[in-house]
């Protein structure tokens, strides 16, 4: 695949990823039924008082900021491991908790679009892995530059 490829690729999946966090928002934000179930069954099986209502606003706060990152040169697949990481939870949380799949008779909609923005945050992943590559280099050098300097 070539470099024009790439980016029209990472670019369409990244529009994807924003849309479905940003469209979220509203309700997250606002406290929409939907939402403030889907944080309340999460206390409420937790016991984790944090879940509704800060739960709410810190994943669509790391959501907003995941968003912004995947359109930021540079920083692209830090938005992806992001949505990877947020998502991870989500999926977690539907398949392993009361949740489950359907929540309030949406036909597993929600699920259906943490599983594509998941599979979407690895393709991109795996269409930048040189850019990928590189930071793992960078942190490496610089793990490997501290261990000298303290020696």
């Amino acid at each position: 695949m070539n470099d024009r490829s790439k980016t029209i690729a990472t670019r369409a999946l990244s529009a994807f990823i924003a849309v479905v966090f940003v469209q979220s928002l509203f309700y997250k934000f606002t406290g929409s039924e939907e939402s403030i179930f889907i944080f309340s069954t999460l206390r409420d099986w937790s016991g984790i008082a944090l879940f509704e209502p800060a739960g709410r606003w810190i994943i669509g706060s790391a959501e907003l900021v995941a968003s912004i990152l995947l359109f930021v040169p540079g920083l692209t697949i830090f938005g992806a491991a992001m949505a990877i990481g947020i998502m991870s939870g989500a999926i977690s949380f539907h398949l392993f908790t009361p949740l489950g799949v359907e929540i309030m008779g949406d036909g597993g909609l929600l699920f259906t679009l943490a599983c594509g923005v998941w599979l979407s945050g690895w393709v991109i992943l795996w269409l930048q892995r040189d850019e990928v590559a590189a930071w793992f280099a960078f942190a490496l050098a610089l793990v490997k530059r501290r261990r000298v300097l303290s020696m």
